[in-house]
C-alpha cells in the first residue's frame, strides 16, 4: 500500500500562486510516476501535470506555462507550483501515483478555490 499526504489548498485572489504537495509513504518500491488531477463540481475528473520517475513532464493544455510540476526524489514528494490562477482553477485537485505494474494510488484531495 502508498499512503498520500497533500497539503497546500486554500483560497487564493485571481493571479495568485500556490504551491501544492504530496508526500507519498509505505511500499514506493516500482513509483513509475507521479501526478495531480483536479475535479470542479459537475465535472469529470481530469490530469492536470505529471512527471515519470526519469522526469518526464506532461501537462494539461490549460497548465501550461502557468503550472510546473516538481519532485524532490529523496523525500518522495511531488510538488505542483501553480501561478497566474484563475476562477477556473477551482477544483478539488488529487494527488496520484502510479506503480509500474499499473495500480494506481489517489490523496484524499486538496480544495484550490480562486475568487476574488
Amino acid at each position: 500500500q502508498v499512503q498520500l499526504v497533500e497539503s497546500g489548498g486554500g483560497l487564493v485572489q485571481p493571479g495568485g500562486s500556490l504551491r501544492l504537495a504530496c508526500a507519498a509513504s509505505g511500499s514506493i518500491f516500482g513509483l513509475n510516476a507521479m501526478g495531480w488531477y483536479r475535479q470542479a463540481p459537475g465535472k469529470q475528473r481530469e490530469l492536470v501535470a505529471g512527471i515519470t520517475v526519469g522526469g518526464l513532464t506532461n501537462y494539461a493544455d490549460s497548465a501550461k506555462g502557468r503550472f510546473t510540476i516538481s519532485r524532490d526524489v529523496a523525500k518522495n514528494t511531488v510538488y505542483l507550483q501553480m501561478n497566474s490562477l484563475r476562477s477556473e482553477d477551482t477544483a478539488v485537485y488529487y494527488c496520484n501515483v502510479l506503480m509500474r505494474w499499473g495500480t494506481s494510488y489517489w490523496g484524499q484531495g486538496t480544495q484550490v478555490t480562486v475568487s476574488s
